[in-house]
């Protein structure tokens, strides 16, 4: 009970943030499918009932301790140790919070644009939001293990009934990376379970020491689940073609919480369970999120689908995520936590808008496209603020999500830290061509006439934009909810982040906080 710290509330909040959604999936299966408006309508209701009674994590939060909170514990299955064990730190608790939020736009998103099966399009966002916040909250191995995977059945449905013309091809892959990856870390949790003397208690394993030999098998067992997820190079292929195909909530889903589920897993479970092995292993992660930063930003220049160049940069964005992890110290690690937040504001807004011209013209192909900042005068505006955050502009939350991962990099390894500053560059150049295409040049005959955002459509973009100042202006906010967890980590992993920190990383961290 010492790595805990109990949070009074009248309610548990996590499981209501877990099954308060699904509750509603329940409730439009009474539902006649005829009835459309009122499917809509209770889907949004519960989703904004969820966000409004998680709110407290973000009030109550004490801010000055590593150890977990809002703690919820009861016995499962006693016969094999099994509990119901729930419980956030800094490190989880707004990526809990940005579940929330990503399951109410995803609804308003798709208010207009999804025609068939219309109560079961609702049912699985809801589904897979609640499980998502299941995964970051789980702190019992078999119940994390469960969330890991009933996340994949909605999900599978919401690519593979809604999505596009090869929705079936890019689902199956999508599916088969997923569980290969999980099948491997399964063997990995019972190895450590049976190994603990069977218990599967997140807090007691991670507590453990382990032979130098086993940590290396069971990092990359782990590995191969988490690096799917992310995805790092080279298992990101299955990443492009899910975004393609996907609806525009299903993008949004997979950008802004979804792939965040492989960060996490590398700092919940595997540098804590095996710090020997990710020091020993840290050269080959930066050398993998290198590859993946330069490569993917290359890989967008070239690309003529909207939604598939925001993947790919997803890929690039990720990878100083990555990086930031592995450097492992205090700078690299918060700022891969807030760039996990900041990447699923901004390229889940960035989806969202590829969704607003798409319901309008029905195609993502860029060359489609052209002087729409004269037709769409909004929507020009909301693109060009996602567009700049996108970039790293000063001001924006990417800015400062971005520079701190550098930061870790280039304190870890002056190469590595140059080497990812050039995928800044290239960053900004894919997505101001992007925009200059887009939104400006010659008018094409195609735009003329579209209507500008309406009502709705506002109304689900405006908080992004909010986060995006809120973030980029008083990061402090944020990087206090996970400085006490991330300062634990690294004592874990026995690095001593304050000796090898430069001057100037000190300096700046002590300018923002």
């Amino acid at each position: 009970m010492e790595q805990m710290v109990m949070n009074k509330l009248s309610y548990p909040i996590l499981s209501t943030i877990i099954f308060l959604p699904v509750i509603g999936a329940l409730i439009l299966t009474l539902i006649n499918r005829s009835r459309e408006s009122l499917i809509k309508w209770v889907a949004l209701i519960f989703a904004v009932a969820t966000f409004f009674l998680s709110i407290p994590l973000f009030t109550q939060f004490d801010k000055s301790t590593y150890k977990m909170q809002f703690v919820e514990r009861h016995n499962w299955i006693p016969v094999w140790n099994i509990e119901y064990f729930l419980g956030v730190d800094g490190i989880s608790v707004l990526l809990v919070l940005l579940t929330t939020v990503s399951s109410i736009l995803c609804i308003l998103i798709s208010w207009n644009s999804i025609k068939i099966k219309v109560k079961e399009f609702y049912m699985a966002i809801l589904l897979t939001c609640g499980a998502i916040a299941g995964v970051f909250s789980s702190l019992d191995f078999f119940l994390f293990y469960i969330f890991w995977e009933a996340m994949l059945i909605p999900m599978y449905l919401i690519i593979g009934v809604w999505g596009g013309p090869n929705r079936i091809y890019a689902t199956i892959k999508f599916i088969l990376y997923t569980l290969v990856g999980s099948v491997l870390m399964l063997v990995g949790i019972l190895y450590v379970y049976f190994y603990a003397g069977r218990t599967f208690d997140i807090l007691k394993l991670t507590a453990l020491t382990y032979p130098y030999n086993i940590q290396f098998w069971l990092f990359w067992a782990f590995f191969a689940a988490f690096a799917v997820k992310v995805p790092m190079f080279p298992v990101h292929t299955w990443l492009p073609d899910a975004h393609t195909e996907a609806p525009t909530a299903g993008s949004v889903i997979l950008a802004a919480i979804l792939i965040k589920m492989g960060a996490y897993g590398f700092l919940r479970f595997s540098i804590p369970l095996f710090p020997d092995a990710t020091r020993a292993m840290v050269p080959a992660m930066l050398t993998l999120s290198v590859i993946a930063i330069i490569y993917a930003g290359l890989v967008c220049l070239v690309q003529k689908d909207l939604k598939r160049l925001i993947a790919y940069s997803s890929v690039s964005h990720m990878g100083f995520i990555t990086m930031g992890i592995f450097a492992l110290n205090m700078q690299g690690i918060e700022g891969g936590i807030l760039q996990m937040i900041n990447h699923g504001v901004v390229t889940g807004a960035l989806f969202m808008c590829v969704g607003v011209i798409y319901d309008r013209t029905h195609s993502r192909q860029i060359a489609d496209y052209g002087g729409l900042a004269t037709h769409m005068p909004i929507y020009a505006g909301f693109f060009m603020v996602f567009t700049l955050a996108a970039v790293g502009l000063p001001g924006t939350n990417g800015f400062i999500g971005e520079f701190l991962t550098l930061l870790g990099g280039f304190t870890a390894n002056k190469l590595v830290g140059v080497l990812a500053a050039t995928g800044v560059i290239i960053g900004a150049g894919y997505m101001l061509i992007l925009y200059q295409k887009v939104f400006f040049m010659k008018v094409n005959p195609k735009v003329i006439g579209l209507p500008d955002m309406d009502l709705r459509e506002m109304v689900a973009l405006t908080p992004l934009i909010l986060f995006v100042l809120w973030i980029g202006v008083y990061p402090v906010q944020f990087l206090d909810f996970m400085h006490p967890s991330v300062q634990h980590l690294l004592e874990r992993v026995s690095v001593t982040n304050i000796a090898e920190e430069t001057n100037i990383a000190r300096v700046f961290m002590e300018v923002i906080r």
